[in-house]
């Protein structure tokens, strides 16, 4: 067993027994991990944490060799995001983003990058010039530091390089050439900047990205897209984004 101290983001967490807590962190120097936190229903005052979704925490655990599941110790928190707590939009983007770093993510495979990332995203939101576009941008770039992502760069099926109208996949994963349409009848069409613009945020740091004008036709496009993607593949029903088109529609009507 080996001691640990690490910053963590808190994915999820549901009680255990009567007094305890597990929470699902994903650490910066340890990837996802599952942490127990004993006592800490009865005794909250041993953690200076509440252990909410979303927030961001330095965390001591022991590491087990013979399973995934560790004792943490100390649970201190650094930053609660509380301007996403209230917002509805904001809250409910954020969890998506949760949802989906949860999904993608290996037990204890290590990505510091992916956390960075989502650090830096959930910090930004706060911004109100630029907080619409931060979960489309924390698609994509999850999406590509996972290796999950589309292909995009060429025709998924004979990797002929695509010049003309193309098709997305779901099935098969990206772009279909026209010779190649007949491979999977449910393929859509898809935009040309569309796909520019996925290849644009995936290349560039987050900074550049968020220049980036979006207009709401291709914004709309991509968030379709990556959605079915994402739900496709990981064979999941995000629960965050069953609200988050009545939380866009509702700001749309204020």
């Amino acid at each position: 067993m080996s001691i640990h101290k690490t910053h963590a983001l808190v994915i999820k967490t549901f009680d255990f027994r009567e007094t305890s807590l597990i929470t699902t962190f994903y650490t910066q120097e340890h990837g996802k991990i599952q942490g127990l936190l004993k006592g800490i229903r009865t005794e909250p005052d041993k953690f200076a944490s509440t252990l909410e979704p979303f927030s961001h925490n330095e965390i001591i655990f022991y590491k087990k060799r013979d399973t995934d599941l560790h004792l943490v110790s100390g649970c201190e928190l650094r930053d609660n995001f509380s301007f996403l707590r209230n917002d509805m939009y904001k809250f409910g983007q954020a969890s998506f983003m949760m949802e989906l770093l949860g999904a993608l993510s290996a037990i204890e495979d290590k990505n510091e990058a992916m956390f960075n990332l989502t650090i830096e995203c959930l910090s930004l939101m706060d911004k109100n010039n630029v907080y619409d576009r931060i979960p489309t941008i924390y698609k994509i770039k999850a999406l590509s530091l996972s290796g999950f992502k589309p292909h995009l760069n060429s025709c998924v099926s004979c990797n002929d390089k695509i010049t003309s109208q193309s098709k997305f996949s779901n099935h098969l994963g990206g772009l279909l050439c026209p010779r190649c349409f007949k491979k999977d009848i449910h393929a859509g069409w898809i935009f040309r900047g569309t796909i520019a613009t996925i290849l644009y945020i995936e290349k560039n740091d987050l900074s550049a990205d968020l220049r980036l004008g979006l207009n709401p036709q291709i914004k709309r496009e991509l968030d379709g897209i990556l959605n079915s993607f994402i739900e496709y593949h990981l064979e999941k029903k995000f629960k965050s984004q069953r609200v988050i088109p009545f939380l866009e529609n509702t700001l749309e009507k204020v």
